[in-house]
């Protein structure tokens, strides 16, 4: 065995690990960019989409309207506890309001 094998063994060694963790790196940081160039606008394909609705009807004790966030779509019915410990219904729409929020309009008020 020379030298010149023993340094060409080495240097590839040496080097081969360090070249392959820097095309990871590369890599990686390419497809962060992509991901960050992506606008706000543009929907991830499969992630839900989250809306804050607003609770048509509803005050808080501020006097300021009641506002849900829900990646649930139009159409479902959910069930809001109110302040007097009576359950109530809100239909979620996809009817925008003024503020950019969405509408949930009441659907029933009972009792326990």
């Amino acid at each position: 065995m020379t030298v010149h094998d023993v340094l060409t063994g080495w240097t590839a060694e040496a080097l081969g690990g360090p070249t392959v963790a820097l095309v990871f790196f590369l890599l990686r940081r390419a497809r962060t960019r992509r991901a960050a160039a992506r606008t706000a606008g543009q929907p991830v394909p499969g992630a839900a989409v989250l809306r804050t609705y607003t609770l048509i009807g509803v005050r808080a004790a501020d006097g300021q309207p009641v506002h849900l966030p829900s990646s649930r779509p139009a159409g479902t019915v959910l069930t809001w506890p109110g302040p007097a410990g009576a359950g109530e219904q809100f239909e979620l729409t996809d009817a925008v309001l003024p503020d950019g929020t969405y509408a949930a309009e009441r659907r029933c008020l009972y009792g326990d």
